[in-house]
């Protein structure tokens, strides 16, 4: 029986993960989200992974009740099948924001005065969607918004 050939420390740190799956062959895993295909950013789009810049949805869904929303922090919610974030910066005034990083297409977390990317650490700024830390370099794309009686609507 022929010897598997050898593979270095070196080439497996720069392959990203590799699994061992029989004899001599080798499975590479990928650093991306599920459901998004090849989502590298070069820095110049404003989104990841071919995701929309907002979803599409009649102006006027609702898409949370203001009370949800806390002063000064932020809320996960989806518009249709769509992550989304929303946040309060000041009384009544409502943002809302995709929630598929710009970076490679993940989901990302609304936490108070901020979003927080799970996958590489890219920070957003709540109230305007702007990088507060990357690797991330576009912000999160604004989608429109009104606060409407006590919900939040698509404009």
């Amino acid at each position: 029986m022929d010897n598997p050939p050898t593979v270095t420390r070196r080439a497996l740190i720069t392959a990203g993960g590799v699994t061992v799956v029989g004899a001599g062959t080798l499975v590479l895993a990928a650093c991306t989200p599920s459901g998004v295909g090849n989502a590298a950013s070069n820095g110049t789009s404003g989104s990841a992974g071919g995701a929309s810049a907002a979803p599409t949805t009649a102006a006027g869904t609702e898409v949370a009740k203001l009370a949800d929303i806390p002063v000064g922090g932020s809320v996960s919610t989806k518009i249709g099948d769509a992550p989304v974030l929303l946040a309060q910066p000041t009384a009544g005034k409502v943002v809302c924001f995709s929630a598929i990083c710009t970076h490679q297409g993940c989901v990302v977390n609304a936490a108070s005065a901020e979003f927080d990317c799970p996958c590489h650490g890219s920070r957003f700024e709540a109230a305007t969607g702007k990088v507060i830390q990357g690797p991330a370099v576009n912000p999160l794309n604004p989608i429109a918004v009104t606060v409407s009686g006590g919900s939040v609507v698509t404009s």
